[in-house]
């Protein structure tokens, strides 16, 4: 698939995904793909709702690796505030094939906590006026698996060419709320099974060091009225890798 078409994928989904309001955000997934042992990954993401996220993980031999994530978010606005810390940890395999060795496989399985709170408000002469707010303490349990290819390709930017490469990662999430409150009462928890397939393009604009482009989005299997999906993955990060 060529460059502009991916773009304009990602700009679609983009639309079509975005809405609904869940207590639940999807944070960037670790995408490492290693190729062998003693390698470090670090990468940091924000968002335009201003969710900031950062992982590490290194490759303890040529097929296995951990990493670790986690994410903040701070969003205030007119009618809603939003804040938000998650953490993940997580270990997995991976593998090069292809005729060349040129693609990587990877799968990892993971478990993550977070918390979420949400102040929905009325603007009035006097100001703001709280009408709902949700404190809601959350765990998931998650298996994910990343697939890339090592080609690149070029991109032409100001006369200079940049390789690019692009993949995807794939998370099946169990996510559930530990403690739910509404305006300060307690509230029946609630636990959904989330589909999350993220798509990336990396951009290497110095060794080992390139610009990350994802999007993705948020699929919900079970219906619920507060742990669903609807917000979507959509950053700009930067990404170092050593050791390949």
């Amino acid at each position: 698939m060529s460059f502009s078409k991916l773009s304009a994928f990602y700009i679609l989904s983009l639309f079509i995904f975005t809405g609904c309001s869940s207590v639940y955000m999807p944070n960037v997934p670790v995408v490492p793909m290693f190729t062998g042992k003693g390698q470090l990954h670090v990468g940091g993401h924000t968002s335009i709702k201003g969710n900031l996220s950062g992982n590490v993980a290194v490759s303890l031999s040529d097929h296995f690796a951990v990493f670790a994530n986690g994410s903040t978010l701070k969003n205030m606005a007119t009618r809603k505030d939003v804040q938000q810390q998650t953490w993940e940890v997580g270990v997995g395999y991976f593998d090069n094939f292809g005729i060349k060795k040129n693609r990587v496989f990877e799968v990892y399985a993971g478990y993550g906590k977070g918390s979420t709170d949400k102040i929905f408000k009325d603007y009035t002469y006097a100001g703001s006026i709280p009408t709902e707010i949700l404190d809601v303490d959350l765990s998931k349990v998650f298996v994910q698996v990343n697939y890339s290819s090592i080609k690149k390709h070029k991109l032409k930017l100001f006369g200079e060419d940049y390789p690019i490469n692009y993949g995807t990662a794939l998370r099946l999430s169990h996510v559930a709320m530990q403690d739910f409150k509404i305006n300060g009462t307690d509230h029946p928890t609630e636990y959904n099974v989330l589909v999350e397939p993220i798509f990336f393009t990396r951009m290497e604009v110095a060794k080992n060091l390139q610009l990350q482009y994802s999007n993705g989005m948020n699929i919900g299997l079970i219906s619920r009225g507060y742990l669903k999906a609807g917000n979507t993955v959509f950053t700009l990060g930067v990404v170092y890798t050593l050791g390949k």
